[in-house]
């Protein structure tokens, strides 16, 4: 039996002190480890580690009641997660009598500080008579991982399973033809990040009812690189927890990371509908707004894609049912949305920065003004034409009224979708190019009707369409598949909606009633 100060613990003791204490140091360590890291490694390896806050509020998710707990940390790092997830088991009135820890690092200078957060929750452990046992595998955790879901983890054919996973997996695209995606193939894995590859092969490690917990970038929720990664994961896995914060930096705010975060909770079984608890908050610590679901309602069953939907409040389910009430599509509107044809750096010899004899007018997003497109801009260095030539004739389409929306927002801008019509009215020319940072709106190839084109940038201008796409996209990036994966109104909708708007577009909150008025109380 373990003591306090010269006083026997009980079972049901509880040391809050020396295990919160081990998270408070281990934020100094992880500034540290951060500062003595090179930059460029850091980028190229996908290295940000997790604040104490971070990881208490992720290792508190978990609800694994076992004995004895084996937990796996791949791509620990300085060790905050594993020891988050230590101290809140030691902090917890029932204990296991048994805890395992498996983290891989392959860092050298973060191993030295991972053995020393290992140590410390050993240290823990022994004061409250729990067996505990470590091992930090200086490994490339995918080559381990997949090589153990093939039978030949550790080198003997010992197939090690975990009870609970909890990761901060790097975050680094992979290349078709790398080693990475040879590896995550092997087990039945295609994806481009080598976040999602960690994930899906931490899953597969867990035993039936197993538990993981895991902080990475929202953009797996949608779009098609990352389909087949959805598919994958959730054959066996069900999520319990999505946790969001409303600004996109505030999970890594040390390190200025402004890409938009999700902490999940996700269970390995095959349960038909299980309840899910969606939760945000501004910045770790902050009030919290959350509500109980269904799994149907983040994924629909009928939705072939698995688009993952976080809807964390009621205004969002409102949202969600006004868009989803529309129930169009797309090609329900005969319509095509393409990627601009014009790459500029591999057109450079086409590329004039004025317009001029054999020329073409070239729309980048700096053209957009007020709902239309402005050329030719004066005020931007962007070439404003394209040369005819001998490639010319596959970057430019013919005349017509087409609806463009940037694929990259700013954080500046208040809306993820910005819209704007190519008016051959306001610029007259034969053709026009339209830049690879726009995706246009285009039937047949060819253009709208002048009154359908201003319906849709309409509509695609609405602050509800904005908050429809902020529940599936967690980056500025609006992808042509983004664009026709939501649901659209009736052509006839549409052409209401842009009978209303004149020479001018209105102000958001004019626009803003005008699509309410038309769409759902006309």
């Amino acid at each position: 039996m373990s003591t306090i100060n010269g006083r026997k613990l009980k079972k049901h003791d509880v040391m809050p002190n020396e295990a919160a204490s081990i998270l408070s140091v281990l934020d100094g360590v992880r500034k540290e480890a951060t500062a003595r890291l090179e930059p460029q490694r850091r980028i190229q390896m996908g290295q940000f580690l997790t604040p104490s806050s971070i990881a208490a509020f992720m290792a508190a998710m978990i609800r694994c009641r076992k004995s004895t707990v084996r937990i796996l940390d791949p791509g620990a790092g300085a060790g905050s997660l594993c020891a988050a997830l230590v101290s809140t088991l030691c902090q917890r009135r029932a204990r296991p009598m048994a805890i395992a820890v498996t983290a891989y690092e392959i860092d050298p200078l973060l191993i030295g500080y991972l053995r020393q957060t290992i140590d410390r929750c050993r240290a823990l452990c022994e004061e409250l008579g729990i067996s505990f046992k470590a091992r930090v595998v200086d490994q490339d955790f995918l080559e381990a991982g997949t090589s153990g879901l093939t039978g030949d983890l550790f080198g003997a054919g010992e197939q090690e399973r975990f009870d609970c996973a909890i990761l901060n997996p790097p975050y680094r695209k992979i290349h078709t033809g790398s080693r990475e995606r040879s590896l995550l193939r092997s087990i039945g894995v295609e994806t481009t990040n080598l976040y999602t590859g960690f994930v899906a092969t931490a899953s597969r490690l867990l035993v039936p009812g197993g538990e993981m917990v895991a902080i990475t970038p929202r953009s797996y929720c949608n779009g098609p690189y990352f389909e087949p990664f959805r598919q994958y994961f959730l054959r066996e896995m069900r999520f319990r927890r999505m946790h969001v914060f409303d600004s996109r930096d505030k999970a890594f705010e040390d390190d200025q990371v402004l890409q938009e975060n999700i902490i999940f909770h996700a269970v390995r079984t095959t349960d038909v509908n299980p309840a899910v608890v969606v939760s945000a908050n501004a910045a770790p610590g902050a009030e919290m707004r959350l509500r109980r679901i269904k799994h149907e309602a983040l994924i629909q069953p009928q939705d072939c894609h698995a688009i993952i939907h976080v809807v964390p409040d009621k205004a969002g389910e409102t949202t969600r049912d006004q868009i989803g009430s529309l129930g169009g599509t797309l090609s329900d509107l005969g319509l095509t949305v393409s990627t601009g044809r014009v790459v500029d750096f591999r057109a450079r010899n086409l590329l004039r920065a004025n317009p001029g004899k054999n020329t073409v007018p070239l729309i980048y997003p700096c053209h957009f003004k007020r709902g239309y497109v402005e050329w030719p801009n004066g005020r931007t260095r962007k070439p404003n034409a394209l040369a005819l030539g001998s490639r010319a004739g596959e970057l430019i389409v013919s005349e017509g009224h087409y609806v463009l929306t940037k694929r990259f927002s700013s954080k500046e801008e208040k809306r993820r979708i910005v819209a704007a019509v190519y008016d051959p009215i306001r610029v007259k020319a034969r053709h026009v190019a339209f830049e690879n940072h726009l995706n246009y709106f285009h039937e047949r190839g060819s253009g709208l009707p002048e009154t359908l084109a201003k319906g849709l940038a309409t509509y695609l201008n609405s602050s509800l369409v904005d908050a429809y796409f902020r529940q599936f996209s967690g980056h500025t990036q609006v992808n042509a598949s983004d664009l026709r994966s939501l649901p659209y109104p009736s052509r006839s909708m549409l052409m209401a909606l842009g009978r209303r708007i004149d020479a001018a577009f209105p102000d958001q909150k004019e626009l803003d009633d005008l699509v309410n008025e038309v769409l759902f109380y006309g």
